[in-house]
This record gives structure tokens, C-alpha cells and sequence, in this order.
């Protein structure tokens, strides 16, 4: 029996033509599924990407040219094994340095490791400032915040402005692969996560410095500045521009808070605690505080050199004191850079949140996600402020 006599003309034409409806939405969704995920896993080195041992849901296998996506070289590391160096173990003073200065120390010629996510457009064009962030897997609600206040800035003032975020690999447990989807779809979303293979610990903070220099030096040379910072302070990208126009003709630029005469902790329990045997010096030498501060990309492209003759410390600031002692280059004060905070006038247990404070400053150090939120629905209102002097 045909068609027609069943269900009328009208009525099959138009079911007829929402059944091509679905089937053509679904072949079209399979196609950008696809895409994505070619786009996503394009740049990882290895037919499959590797998480601790857990095949990633992104798995590559493309045989494409790096020039189809302008790049001009691949992360050239694709074996996250480094076997300890177990002779440290025999030596006199090991046994009193605890264990988490011992696990360092077993490992600390291990330097590089495999990306998990790499997305090396974000220095593609003529991108002028590249903001980084040092971020860890858990922190979605803060990377969320930056996203939709400072870091949501594309450009200003003419010029590109492009946003990452570093983080490591989850920690063993039950929540390890929960953790990781959520960052896989994170960046599915975003594409502006930079993970590496190594466990995300704070001693290994160095680690996550000495990769991202080398990820610059291979994909972004030709980027004139870097802003890097916590994933919970407050930039105001519009001052960093406008300082960066008038101060940026020095390639050895480099200026946040000045820490000069930082003597290493010695105390076994401080989660600071570095051993004379790692560096038997009186003061570190002198290094920006890490919560945030801006240097020029050719420092940045130099410090990954400088960086290789550096024995690692587990205090990722002053490592980067150490390298820039090796390049004879001395971190500068800035001002309008507070890694702790501001305070007004008889409050100094209490950080100041009034906008007021902010307008003139470079970056601020700390904000919740709601406050950060919050400040930058303030700022962008037409709250009128008086001149403000601005305190520590």
C-alpha cells in the first residue's frame, strides 16, 4: 500500500522532511565531533595521548604534516619514564632530608615530560601580550572566573592578547581519571589548557616553569611580552598594554615584586625547606615573588637556556632568580604589582576590596572566584573614584 493513502500528502511530506531534518543534524554533528577532536589531538606527539597509564579518550593517529597547521616544531618528548637516580642514596646526608626532599632529589634530572594538551595557535599571528597561569586540575571554578573577567580580553588597544593555563597531571587515586575527563572537556570547550605528564605537587612547580619555557621557546619566539601568575589574583590587561607601550623597548624586561636578600629555609618540616646540600648559599639571588609578574619574550626564550644550567630547585621562584643570575639580568620593582594584596589606611589585617584600589594597578593577589567575579562587574560600572593612593 502506498505511502500516501496511509498518512495524506501534506502530512508525509512533512514528516518525510523532519526525518531528513534529524538524520542530516546527526551526520553533522559526527562531522564536528570529529574535527574537534582531529583539531584537539593534532599537536600530541604519538599516536595516543597517556595520562598515568590511562589511554586519554582523545587518540590521534593522523598523519599530517606540521606545516598544514603553521607549525614550525613539534614537542619533541614523548616518554614520561625517568628512572631515579639511586645513587644519591648512598651519600652521607640523604637519610636526613625527609622524604619528600628525597623523592625531589631522585628525580630532579628528570626535566621534561609529555604534553597531554598542547595548543601552539595560541602564538600563531601576531600575538603581542600571552597571559599564563599556573593552574591546577581542580581549580575549574577559578580558571572559569578568568575567563569571563580579565582574561576574556582578546585584544586592547589594537593589540592580540591570548590566554593558557599550565597545569601538571591529577594525582594517583580514585578521583584521578574523574578529574582528568572534566579537564579534557574543559579544554574541548576552551582550548587553552597546556597539561604536561608529571604529578601536579608543589615540588614540582619548577617543573611546570622549566616546560612552559621550553613550550615558548618552540612555538612562541616571536611574542614580544609575558604576563605569568596565580590562577587567583586580578590583572588589569589595559594598564599591562599601556605600561608595556611606553616601558617595553628593553629585551631584558622583567619586573613584579622584588625579593633581594630571601634567605632558603632550613627548617626539615617547612614546605620550603631546602637543604644546603641542593643550595649551600646565605640569600637566594634575587627573584620576582611568583603570584605575578611581566618580562619581555626574548628574557623568557633566554631564560630556557640559562635554564638548562641550572640544577632544579624545588622553590620555583628563586629558580628563576637563579637563571636570570645566570644571564646577568636583575628583576626590577614594580609598584603596581601586589602579590599580597592591598590595604587601606588603619586595615592592615584585612585586604582592601574596593575598586578604587585597582584602577591603576597592574595585578593584585588574592581573589576568590565571587570576589573576582564581583570586582570586575565593578570595575566595568561607572563607579566614579577620587584620586587614591595605593598601599601594600
Amino acid at each position: 500500500m502506498r505511502l500516501s493513502r496511509i498518512c495524506g500528502k501534506t502530512f508525509c511530506n512533512v514528516l518525510l522532511l523532519a526525518i531528513f531534518m534529524v538524520i542530516f543534524a546527526m551526520v553533522q554533528k559526527v562531522i564536528l565531533q570529529s574535527a574537534f577532536t582531529e583539531k584537539t589531538a593534532r599537536d600530541i606527539s604519538g599516536e595516543r595521548v597517556y595520562v598515568r597509564g590511562h589511554i586519554s579518550v582523545w587518540t590521534g593517529g593522523r598523519n599530517e604534516s606540521v606545516t598544514e597547521h603553521k607549525v614550525v616544531r613539534a614537542w619533541d618528548v614523548t616518554d614520561a619514564h625517568c628512572s631515579a637516580n639511586t645513587s644519591l642514596a648512598a651519600l652521607p646526608w640523604f637519610a636526613e632530608v625527609g622524604e619528600r626532599t628525597q623523592q625531589f632529589l631522585l628525580y630532579r634530572h628528570c626535566r621534561y615530560y609529555p604534553m597531554i594538551f598542547n595548543h601552539p595557535e595560541k602564538c600563531e599571528g601576531d600575538v603581542y601580550l600571552l597571559l599564563v597561569i599556573k593552574s591546577m586540575i581542580p581549580q575549574h571554578r577559578r580558571r572559569e572566573a578568568i575567563r569571563k573577567t580579565w582574561g576574556e580580553q582578546k585584544k586592547v588597544n589594537g593589540k592580540k592578547v591570548r590566554l593558557v593555563f599550565l597545569v601538571g597531571a591529577a594525582t594517583l587515586g580514585e578521583e584521578h581519571v574523574h578529574h582528568q575527563k572534566l579537564l579534557e572537556y574543559e579544554d574541548r570547550l576552551f582550548g587553552d589548557i597546556l597539561q604536561w605528564d608529571f604529578k601536579d605537587t608543589f615540588y614540582n612547580l619548577t617543573l611546570k616553569e622549566v616546560n612552559f619555557l621550553k613550550w615558548f621557546s618552540t612555538y612562541c619566539p616571536n611574542v614580544p611580552f609575558v604576563f605569568k601568575g596565580d590562577d587567583d589574583i586580578f590583572v588589569n590587561v589595559e594598564n599591562i598594554v599601556e605600561f608595556l607601550e611606553k616601558n617595553g623597548s628593553n629585551p631584558d624586561l622583567i619586573v613584579g615584586t622584588l625579593l633581594y636578600t630571601s634567605p632558603p629555609v632550613r627548617e626539615k618540616n617547612n614546605r620550603y625547606f631546602v637543604p644546603a646540600e641542593m643550595f649551600n648559599e646565605t640569600f637566594y639571588p634575587p627573584y620576582l615573588s611568583g603570584g605575578g609578574y611581566l618580562m619581555a619574550g626574548p628574557l623568557t626564550v633566554r631564560l630556557h637556556l640559562a635554564s638548562e644550567r641550572v640544577d632544579l630547585l624545588p622553590i620555583d621562584d628563586a629558580f628563576v632568580g637563579m637563571c636570570l643570575r645566570v644571564l646577568h639580568v636583575s628583576p626590577k620593582e614594580h609598584s603596581g604589582i601586589k602579590p599580597w594584596g592591598i590595604h587601606e589606611p588603619g586595615k592592615k589585617n584585612e585586604l582592601s576590596k574596593n575598586p578604587c584600589f585597582y584602577r591603576d594597578l597592574l595585578m593584585v593577589h588574592r581573589f576568590t572566584p565571587g570576589e573576582l567575579l564581583l570586582m570586575w562587574k565593578i570595575m566595568k560600572s561607572d563607579v566614579i573614584c577620587s584620586r587614591v593612593k595605593h598601599f601594600g
